[in-house]
């Protein structure tokens, strides 16, 4: 009996040893404003540096045609993965709101 009570309060403690541990992984997930903050300012920075080597491509000063291409298809794969992911939500979005209950 007194073998039963033990593993019972062992078992206890483990579970919560482990809800703290799901808490303290949920509250150090970054939210998903932040997320999107930080998707849209690299997509950002991606488009002003494409846009700053294809100046310095048509002034003459350093940049080659080959760093100009690869820096604005990395800005426009960026802004097409972005858009798509757009689409998905605004679809996922229009699912729900059609679900009737």
């Amino acid at each position: 009996m007194q073998a039963n009570l033990m593993s019972i309060v062992s078992n206890d403690a483990s579970i919560k040893s482990s809800i703290a541990a799901d808490n303290a992984s949920i509250h150090t997930a970054p939210a998903f404003s932040s997320l999107i903050h930080d998707a849209i300012s690299n997509i950002q920075s991606l488009e002003d540096q494409a846009s700053s080597t294809v100046e310095g491509l048509m002034n003459g000063s350093g940049a080659d045609i080959h760093q100009a291409m690869i820096a604005t298809q990395k800005a426009n794969l960026s802004f097409e993965l972005a858009l798509a992911v757009r689409n998905k939500a605004v679809s996922a979005y229009q699912q729900v709101m059609q679900m009737q209950f």
